[in-house]
């Protein structure tokens, strides 16, 4: 967004700033150089600032608010930094540290420090950037603003300085770094990064009771820990912006303090899952001499789009263990109840639904998920599936050139008339259904080999260029759709769909979490790089976070070498963390107290059961308010399918935390296989006991394409190595 009345506003902050950073005031303590940026430590009575200037002209600054009065600052020692001043007044000490990226790009962090002498309280603060033309006054900038933090996503801000010609910056706060000062201060992070003209920035948060902050004596806390890149040639068109926002993302990501993410045996939970399945009574339903499954424990009209997402995630399971999974065979047996012959497609509902629902309403995704795990298992062989997906294809489309392929949330599937056009929190409809529907369409070339497949593939993604990052809808969607593109270039050869994908990419990051909150009950699970369901949900969801880790593993697999290294990196560690991160989804690994006890919107939550909870808070509210999914019953089997695989007659699981591909048996106890995670980062790959334990002689030996060995080790039963996470791999056992 741009603001055309930046020269109308100025606050007493700014104006305070102004001969600060003119130079008629204050003091100069550090001059240094980052890149292109010129950069001066400067302090005042009552801040510190950092000024960032290219080429002599205006440009960013930095601020820093000193707590009391009757301060006085000093330069220590640097001992690496750009630049380290220590502040000291009546009511405590505080400690700035600068440094800047090793090889020299314009990459910059600041930490700012604070230990109260005795208890502090702090009021509202003014928030931290500060803008300015080469004569230090704010009047005269110019900026374009594309992405900012999103209620308690990552706390970010992405724009661009036109004038003066500063370029794009990508600002940010480690949050992970500030999770002892919301602990103290009652306070949490939400929507604390924004564009609120003519201030923007970060501004601390307060006790929402109190409208204050405080702080106890002797406790140093983390303030700001800002992280700054630029970028001096600004990309403008929408797919560029995008690459841009990523690569800048992907280059401070180190910063962020990634988490290790830990092992989790997900074959045992996929295991217990498939007989909860069979066997709880609050999981199935009959109507018509036909099983379906509630969408919620005991709750909820059974639904298509929950059958055919538990029967995909079913097979692929069964063929994972090298077999036809009788369970499919009973879910698909009752699919027909939804086939609407007349209107060729798919209802949400069987015909018995009760009075209380809508028969005819369908949510626009809602059509067309279901079609694509139809089409998964006709893909895999199911003939009935691929029947069905062929009688009912001609209505997807349909519903696309009706609506131009620019869907509304909720339309009647008779006639295609509007029941709810746009959702309240943006006045958007569902903006990134297209990228799904592009993703069926080339389902639906892969099984036909159809031309006119690719070709409605091409028109919807065509449709939904401009959104930048407002694209993003629903998180998988938005995947699915990054998805479609990489395969649409694959298939056409036309680049721009290569680049397109980068759009669905940003809008999808902007929404993550790429923070490790230890907010009240939220230290009691995992939330660094989950992601909101919705553009405007306060929580994490179970089915959009395994369903877009099934989608990014597709994306990984076609885009290959050619992805820019941040996007590798980023979706690598998406998916890296999702196999920890959804563990916590289950009941089982969360105290008692920090799930939801009543006021549960859908059914009730059964501990002893291994379906997930539809949803996590990075605040800490209880877990599962919106109640424990059926339908999102087939994370354990995604994860489990994919991040472990079987080697026909070894002694164990072969499990990494990257994708591992290209296995092949060279003998009887060897394989080669290729680790596909990002360059200059390591992986872990371990064996892991299919049952019980491993054998104790087990010997296994791994070598990369360079000759290097390394050494396995044991963790908790299984052996674990790291190697280079993008290295082709020889792996040996003996003794068992």
């Amino acid at each position: 967004m741009a603001r055309d009345d930046q020269s109308q506003i100025l606050t007493p902050e700014l104006a305070a700033a102004g001969p600060v950073l003119k130079g008629d005031q204050g003091l100069s303590l550090v001059q240094a150089r980052q890149g292109g940026l010129r950069i001066d430590v400067r302090f005042d009575d009552d801040a510190l600032f950092i000024v960032l200037r290219r080429n002599g002209d205006g440009g960013l600054a930095l601020r820093f608010p000193v707590l009391g009065a009757e301060s006085v600052a000093r330069i220590l020692p640097a001992g690496g930094a750009l630049a380290a001043i220590e502040c000291r007044s009546n009511m405590g000490v505080a400690r700035l540290t600068l440094t800047g990226d090793p090889f020299g790009l314009e990459q910059l962090r600041a930490r700012y420090c604070f230990t109260p002498l005795h208890e502090v309280r702090i009021g509202p603060l003014a928030r931290d950037i500060v803008l300015f033309d080469s004569g230090g006054n704010s009047g005269g900038v110019d900026i374009s603003v594309e992405a900012q933090q999103r209620k308690l996503n990552t706390a970010l801000l992405y724009f661009t300085l036109d004038k003066p010609a500063f370029g794009k910056v990508l600002y940010l706060q480690n949050l992970s770094a500030l999770n002892p000062y919301f602990n103290a201060t009652n306070s949490k992070p939400e929507d604390a990064v924004k564009c609120d003209w003519p201030e923007l920035g970060y501004s601390p948060p307060l006790d929402p009771e109190t409208g204050k902050a405080d702080l106890p004596a002797g406790q140093t806390f983390t303030l700001y820990d800002t992280i700054l890149t630029v970028r001096a040639y600004p990309q403008t068109g929408e797919a560029d912006s995008a690459w841009q926002f990523l690569d800048m993302l992907g280059g401070i990501y180190p910063w962020l303090s990634p988490p290790e993410a830990e092992f989790r045996h997900w074959p045992s939970r996929a295991e217990a899952t498939v007989q909860d399945l069979l066997h709880a009574p609050e999981a199935r339903i009959e109507h018509f001499g036909k099983t379906y499954f509630h969408p919620y424990t005991a709750s909820e009209y059974p639904d298509v789009m929950v059958q055919l997402a538990i029967a995909s995630a079913i097979d692929d399971w069964g063929r994972w263990k090298g077999l036809r999974h009788p369970l499919v065979r009973e879910i698909m047996a009752g699919i027909e109840g939804f086939h609407d012959k007349e209107l060729g497609t798919l209802r949400r509902y069987l015909p018995n639904v009760g009075k209380d629902k809508d028969p005819n309403a369908v949510d626009s995704w809602y059509l067309y998920h279901p079609m694509m795990n139809l089409a998964n298992l006709a893909i895999a062989g199911d003939m009935q599936a691929r029947q069905l997906f062929h009688d009912t294809i001609d209505y997807g489309i349909r519903s696309a050139h009706h609506f131009n392929y620019k869907w509304p949330i909720l339309y009647d599937v008779r006639d295609f008339s509007v029941i709810q056009d746009v959702a309240p929190a943006d006045q958007r409809g569902q903006t990134d259904v297209g990228g799904i529907y592009a993703w069926v369409m080339l389902q639906a070339f892969e099984l036909t080999h159809e031309r006119k497949y690719v070709e409605e593939a091409i028109r919807a993604i065509d449709a939904a260029k401009g959104m930048r990052f407002d694209l993003n809808y629903q998180a998988n969607l938005t995947a699915w759709g990054a998805a479609a593109c990489i395969r649409l270039w694959r298939i056409t050869e036309r680049k721009k769909y290569l680049t397109q994908s980068y759009v669905y990419l940003a809008s999808f990051f902007q929404n993550a979490q790429i923070w490790d909150s230890e907010i009240g009950m939220a230290k009691h699970w995992k939330n660094f790089l989950g992601v909101t369901c919705l553009q405007d949900a306060p929580y994490m969801a179970a089915y959009e976070c395994f369903d877009s880790f099934a989608a990014f593993e597709k994306y990984l697999d076609y885009g290959g070498p050619d992805l820019i290294p941040s996007v590798r990196l980023l979706l690598s560690e998406y998916c890296r963390h999702a196999l920890d991160r959804a563990w916590f989804y289950y009941p089982d690994a969360l105290p008692a107290e920090g799930i939801a006890q009543r006021d549960i919107r859908n059914g009730y939550i059964l501990h002893e059961l291994n379906f997930p909870l539809e949803d996590l808070y990075p605040d800490g509210q209880p877990a599962g308010q919106v109640g424990q999914e059926i339908y999102g019953c087939g994370a354990a089997l995604i994860f489990a399918t994919r991040s472990f695989r079987r080697i026909e007659g070894a002694p164990f699981l072969l499990w990494c935390d990257v994708f591992a591909r290209a296995i092949h048996r060279i003998d009887e106890r060897t394989i080669s296989l290729r680790i596909d995670g990002p360059a200059g980062t390591e992986a872990r790959v371990a064996l892991v006991a299919q049952e019980g334990d491993l054998p104790a002689n087990l010997q296994p030996q791994v070598s990369t394409s360079n000759g290097h060995s390394a050494e396995f080790t044991r963790h908790n039963g299984r052996l674990e190595v790291r190697v280079p996470a993008d290295e082709s791999l020889l792996l040996r056992w003996s003794g068992a």
